[in-house]
């Protein structure tokens, strides 16, 4: 009886592991920027003294009020495709890091964005079919989130 509940306990530990590969550049999601700021259109970055774990992904923010938002909704602030460049999911299927300034909210959804060296992928992402690079980087994210 031990061994199956012993047994039981390992499975549900493995199951419950996070199935995602987050971005976690800075050891936190977003580089450590406040997700909360970005639904309203700040990139702001979070402080020691407020973080938490969801989905076994830390998180920070920049005032206690930000992380008692988010704990009410956690779901509504994780960035899309784990952190990683919204552009290059799109394009290339690729996890690719990216600058925490350059972000853009769409359909109350937080993507995020490669800026650096002359590259400015939102600038990308906009000029395009929008709504056709969404479509392409959530069927090529199913492929590669893991």
């Amino acid at each position: 009886m031990r061994f199956l509940f012993f047994l039981f306990l390992i499975t549900t530990t493995f199951l419950s592991a996070q199935s995602i590969d987050y971005n976690l550049k800075k050891g936190f999601i977003a580089n450590g920027y406040d997700v909360v700021e970005y639904f309203d259109n700040n990139a702001v970055e979070g402080k020691k003294n407020f973080t938490t774990k969801y989905d076994g992904v830390k998180f920070k923010f920049s005032s206690q009020e930000n992380l008692d938002t988010f704990l009410k909704a956690p779901e509504k602030y994780v960035p899309q495709y784990g952190g990683y460049c919204a552009y290059a999911v799109a394009v290339d299927s690729k996890k690719v890091s990216i600058n925490p300034e350059t972000f853009e909210i769409r359909d109350n959804k937080l993507y995020l964005f490669y800026n650096s060296w002359g590259v400015n992928t939102l600038k990308k992402w906009q000029k395009n079919n929008v709504k056709g690079l969404q479509k392409k980087a959530d069927q090529n994210w199913e492929a590669i989130k893991n």
